[in-house]
């Protein structure tokens, strides 16, 4: 079992940055893809970007290039995902996941590859 716990949410007014955290623990492995999800209530979660314990490629999402930048820190076993010029659209509810590697595209990019899951963090952006 991996247990991920994300932190870092909150309010930010539009162009302004949040930098989220996520610390995962228990059977980590270096061989596992982390990724980061959002929701709105409603609506489906979508894919936000994606990175390696092994390093390499990392994947965004369309909507999130050039604005957000996931990075990790092996001694930590925490993924961060640094979040700049943020939107009201990014307002959501983030997630952490991790599945087993590779990285690759499009498995990384599905939300049911992932098997383990964070409690999410809410991330409000206002106008």
């Amino acid at each position: 079992q991996v247990q991920l716990v994300e932190s870092g949410g909150g309010l930010a007014q539009a162009g302004g940055s949040l930098r989220l955290s996520c610390a995962a623990s228990g059977r980590t492995s270096s061989s596992y893809v982390m990724g980061w999800f959002r929701q709105v209530p409603g609506k489906v979660r979508e894919f936000v970007a994606a990175c390696w314990w092994r390093g390499g490629t990392t994947y965004y999402a369309d909507s999130v290039k050039g604005r957000f930048t996931i990075s990790r820190d092996n001694a930590k076993n925490t993924v961060y995902l640094q979040m700049n010029s943020l939107r009201p659209e990014d307002t959501a509810v983030y997630y952490c996941a991790a599945k087993p590697g590779p990285i690759s595209n499009p498995a990384t990019l599905r939300d049911y590859e992932y098997y383990y899951w964070g409690q999410g963090t809410q991330v409000t952006v206002s106008s």
